[in-house]
């Protein structure tokens, strides 16, 4: 990852969502992106040239952008018209970010788009976050890692976002994965963790 002393950043054409430059970078928002918050509290996964990436939960494109600056191709699924907009904007200036409209929770709709990737990313808001992981990993080379973003509030305002943090380690072990890192990603987003697993 390159960083211009503490500032987080990548290379690549600007203007994507106002984000500042610097010495032609491209500072990356850790208020904007939980991944970038992830690179500042905690270690998370290298991303490197010739890197493939499927992205769940892609929105607007804010953070498959910086993703897209570093590795080879990102396959970024949106479920939402709306941000889809966006990110096929994003997808225009970005060659290698491929946009797929489809409901993350049924791999089946775009398993014909999706080759193995090294990286599986997801960020929805669902309350069967860990089992929607655990579905698309079955584009996941082995080796390969998963980073969840987990929203703890939207798998059940109910618990405390500690105990849903918990359970969804337990339901990630069961499943054979093995938790490389976990982060809570506070103060940037509150009630959110990022929980890094490899296959």
């Amino acid at each position: 990852m390159i960083r211009i002393g503490d500032v987080l950043v990548s290379k690549g054409e600007g203007g994507v969502y106002s984000e500042r430059m610097l010495d032609g970078y491209r500072v990356w928002d850790p208020y904007r992106s939980k991944l970038a918050a992830l690179y500042l509290l905690g270690k998370g996964i290298e991303l490197v040239p010739g890197m493939k990436v499927l992205y769940l939960g892609a929105a607007n494109g804010t953070t498959v952008s910086h993703v897209a600056d570093y590795t080879e191709v990102v396959y970024a699924v949106e479920f939402a018209p709306r941000p889809m907009q966006d990110l096929l904007e994003v997808a225009r200036r970005r060659k290698n970010v491929m946009p797929i409209l489809a409901d993350a929770s049924c791999p089946e709709q775009y398993a014909m788009l999706v080759e193995a990737v090294d990286l599986l990313y997801q960020d929805v808001a669902q309350p069967d976050q860990a089992a929607i992981a655990l579905r698309n990993c079955i584009f996941l080379k082995k080796g390969g890692h998963l980073v969840l973003m987990l929203k703890t509030r939207s798998v059940d305002i109910r618990k405390e976002p500690a105990e849903v943090f918990r359970d969804t380690l337990d339901i990630l072990i069961s499943a054979g994965l093995t938790i490389v890192e976990s982060t809570w990603l506070a103060p940037y987003h509150q009630d959110h963790a990022a929980i890094i697993c490899e296959k």
